[in-house]
């Protein structure tokens, strides 16, 4: 693996990162999952493969924003 790749692994759960990317996650993800499942979720038609792809709606605005906040920090480090 390399060092950029072990690098971001673990911004994934650095202090200085993680309040950021959750909430971002929250707020992002909150309006994508109203946006693609909001109408399911109303008229109960949540199946199990949907609640799985309504996760993966926040966990993509949180990996996002820690790669943002790594990138950033790894330019300034260069």
């Amino acid at each position: 693996m390399s060092s950029f790749l072990k690098g971001y692994c673990a911004s994934l759960i650095d202090p200085q990162f993680v309040p950021t990317a959750l909430k971002v996650a929250l707020i992002v993800g909150s309006i994508l999952f109203v946006i693609n499942h909001g109408s399911a979720v109303l008229s109960g038609k949540m199946s199990r493969d949907r609640w799985i792809s309504g996760a993966i709606t926040y966990i993509v605005p949180y990996l996002v924003n820690i790669h943002g906040q790594f990138i950033s920090r790894y330019r300034d480090e260069k």
